[in-house]
């Protein structure tokens, strides 16, 4: 998308005004999403992102500046627009580029943005056939699948020269169950970092019947009742949790300001020894992965506790200045309009030595919680409110009946010392987590969990 030449001149405009460092970020990203509803395909999306986006650096001062004109002259007023903010007599003099290639380990069985769209719909359509055909009460079944082909070229004044090429696939299936007036609603999406070869893994029919048994459960369901108690958070989706309550606090976004209850706790104590949480962006067809961040820096797997132990945060190129640490290749942003800053990938707590029979076994009186969904955290004090889209009553050791309109309420600080048993049956799920630097790809993920002490909220 930009050569090495022209790459090199947009740099020096860039740095002209006095700034220390300078990065070009260039982005080609194709979406195509296909929708079902009432068994039609309702629409298909084709949608071309290209642009550029170009930072400059003073210390710890960023200018940033995007652009859709991919034209030497458009590139070079945008680089001239960010030099003019940095008035210093400083110069940098030359830029020496050398192209550097990284590892792609995630490589692309069945390319999903070239396949045929008759292919692609009849996948779709097996899910949500077999949504409706799980059972008579089951009303509706819709869906959509989205395939991302993302490409990005980055340069630097540190003479760094990169290409990256990502793929992406999900598919998300909704089902409603209707009776006596009521309905209900059950869901299942996964997804992976990887081409239509995801549906090897995950059948279109078995997410189309998870969807159904889902929204089943929910109509069959009385409201749960409130109160301080015990729960098990199962795999998978549970992750959202840590994620949302604790994930974001490591993150130098946070850290790098201040702005967090972590800061200066390495190497303390933060959460029950049976605890170990990573964020690991190069687990292969992860759908947080990447073989690069969008700084150009390789993925690695980051230790973030280690037995209850703070051992690292998430780092950018920004945050290290602040920080005086090393990055830790989780700079990520939505597209090129957006100035990248530290962010998750694939965030999870790691498998336990609790039995998971043990953990259900161990509640007197509690809620077993089978399905995570949204919910929203206060950053400053990280206070928390999620919602259990799945739940049951605990009762006597046993899984009892299903209960609904659930949530958990907590402190992201509180639980991580909360969590006084971890199972062994890891798993992870997708979501879309959004920031400052817009909305990416993130799996979250653990074993099934117990929290000795939290509040339930319901009826």
């Amino acid at each position: 998308m930009i050569d090495k030449i022209l790459a090199d001149e947009v740099l020096l405009k860039a740095v002209s005004g006095g700034a220390d460092f300078a990065e070009i970020f260039c982005e080609l990203t194709r979406t195509n999403v296909v929708s079902l509803v009432d068994k039609k395909i309702d629409k298909i999306n084709d949608n071309v992102i290209s642009g550029v986006g170009i930072r400059a650096f003073y210390g710890t001062q960023t200018v940033y500046a995007s652009t859709c004109d991919t034209s030497r002259e458009g590139l070079l007023a945008c680089a001239a627009k960010v030099a003019d903010v940095i008035s210093l007599d400083k110069k940098i003099s030359s830029v020496n580029l050398t192209e550097k290639i990284f590892a792609n380990i995630h490589p692309v069985a069945v390319d999903p943005i070239a396949s045929g769209m008759g292919y692609k719909t009849d996948i779709l359509k097996n899910a949500c056939r077999s949504a409706e055909s799980y059972d008579s009460l089951i009303e509706q079944a819709q869906g959509n699948l989205s395939c991302i082909e993302r490409n990005i070229w980055i340069a630097n004044t540190e003479g760094l020269f990169t290409f990256d090429k990502h793929t992406r696939t999900r598919m998300y299936i909704t089902a409603i169950a209707a009776q006596n007036g009521e309905k209900q609603t059950g869901m299942c999406a996964p997804g992976r970092g990887m081409g239509l070869e995801v549906f090897d893994i995950f059948k279109p029919e078995d997410i189309g019947a998870e969807a159904a048994r889902h929204a089943l459960v929910n109509l069959r369901a009385d409201y749960c009742p409130a109160g301080k108690m015990t729960v098990a958070i199962e795999n998978g989706f549970g992750g959202v949790i840590f994620h949302e309550a604790c994930g974001h606090s490591l993150e130098a976004t946070c850290v790098g300001i201040g702005n967090s209850k972590m800061c200066g706790k390495l190497g303390q104590k933060i959460a029950n020894e049976k605890v170990t949480a990573i964020d690991d962006g190069t687990i292969p067809g992860g759908w947080g992965s990447n073989n690069i961040d969008d700084e150009g820096n390789p993925t690695q797997k980051n230790i973030l506790i280690e037995k209850g132990i703070l051992k690292n945060y998430m780092i950018d190129r920004l945050g290290s200045r602040r920080m005086n640490m090393p990055v830790t290749g989780n700079s990520r942003r939505q597209n090129y309009t957006f100035e990248p800053t530290s962010r998750m990938t694939n965030t999870y707590i790691d498998n336990g030595p609790d039995k998971n029979e043990d953990i259900i076994k161990s509640i007197e009186y509690g809620i077993y919680a089978k399905k995570m969904g949204g919910g929203s955290v206060n950053p400053l004090t990280n206070d928390f409110n999620f919602a259990v889209i799945e739940g049951y009553i605990v009762r006597n050791g046993e899984i009892c009946e299903p209960v609904r309109g659930a949530s958990l309420i907590g402190n992201g600080a509180e639980i991580l010392n909360l969590i006084d048993m971890v199972g062994q049956n890891l798993d992870r799920g997708q979501g879309m987590c959004g920031s400052v630097s817009g909305a990416v790809p993130t799996d979250v993920g653990q074993p099934l969990i117990r929290v000795s002490n939290i509040t339930v909220g319901g009826r």
